[in-house]
């Protein structure tokens, strides 16, 4: 592949050596990434299992875990990369953690404010001492330990947040659950123009309807007093896929309280009654969770 089109282009110039993962220095990255590529699946679940266990050990973000993140946005970009939505899958891990959609609108600041004032060499103390298996002897590491893991959080969010154009692009991708995922991870990021029109624009075509549902709950969750948004999830109150009008009923419960249209009632109270469900590709939570939710932010839950 040529060197400008490669995903993985200038993965040997990152310093694995002196970075590290859950189980010492990450030297052993590189080839996972690669083997991302492989023909054959059993190499390529093998390498996402140990890529995982490395960058994202049971939730905890590592030093190597920022610098994984462009060559994961590469990978599931390239149309070449297999399982592109499974990569996908792994940077919302790696940038998001295992946060849920209660925590949105999310505030970085707020939630990452115990990174602040952590250095390279506080992070390099707790990292010589993980790897020693001795950090609880040593009272400087240990008390560091906790804020260290925080930076760790931010440097692999931030790290995301550098990416949101692609994540965009990903909207209108063929493949619907790389597509939702996008939706979702977006309302993780403070809404730029591009995102936002992205996702309003997104057509609720029978073979986008799960990834215009995922828009509609990432709509939902923007902090932003926008007309556009509210238009758009009035409009998809019509649309003909159910899980569409349901999750834009829910978009303009969590905006708009009490003054919610009567149309958008009728499907929330709709959606209770028949006890209509599905799931959205990249939210954790059924459609039946965000219609209780929604009802109840009514007083009518």
């Amino acid at each position: 592949m040529d060197q400008l089109t490669d995903p993985l282009a200038g993965l040997d110039e990152v310093p694995w050596g002196s970075l590290h993962h859950a189980y010492g220095p990450a030297v052993d990255v590189p080839d996972q990434l690669r083997a991302l590529r492989s023909t054959e699946a059993a190499v390529r679940r093998r390498a996402l299992a140990e890529l995982s266990g490395n960058i994202y050990h049971q939730g905890t973000r590592w030093g190597a875990s920022c610098h994984v993140v462009p060559f994961l946005v590469a990978l599931a970009d390239d149309p070449d990369t297999p399982d592109r939505a499974t990569v996908a899958d792994l940077l919302r891990s790696v940038v998001v953690g295992d946060r849920r959609d209660d925590e949105l609108p999310f505030d970085p600041r707020r939630t990452f404010a115990a990174a602040e004032g952590i250095t390279d060499e506080d992070a390099a103390l707790v990292e010589r001492h993980l790897e020693a298996e001795d950090l609880f002897e040593h009272d400087e590491a240990a008390e560091l330990a906790d804020n260290v893991a925080v930076r760790w959080e931010a440097d692999a969010f931030h790290a995301g947040a550098r990416h949101t154009d692609r994540y965009v692009r990903w909207l209108t991708d063929p493949d619907p659950l790389l597509a939702g995922y996008a939706a979702e991870l977006l309302a993780w990021f403070a809404p730029d123009e591009a995102a936002l029109v992205g996702l309003i624009t997104l057509p609720d075509d029978e073979a986008r309807a799960a990834t215009r549902a995922s828009a509609n709950l990432a709509l939902a969750h923007f902090p932003v007093d926008s007309e556009p948004i509210d238009a758009c999830l009035r409009e998809m109150l019509s649309a003909n896929a159910a899980v569409v009008r349901v999750t834009a009923a829910v978009g303009l419960a969590y905006r708009l309280g009490d003054q919610l249209p009567d149309l958008a009632l009728d499907v929330l109270t709709e959606a209770r009654s028949v006890d209509f469900d599905a799931d959205v590709p990249g939210w954790d939570r059924s459609v039946r969770g965000f219609v209780a939710l929604a009802l109840h932010r009514l007083g009518l839950g």
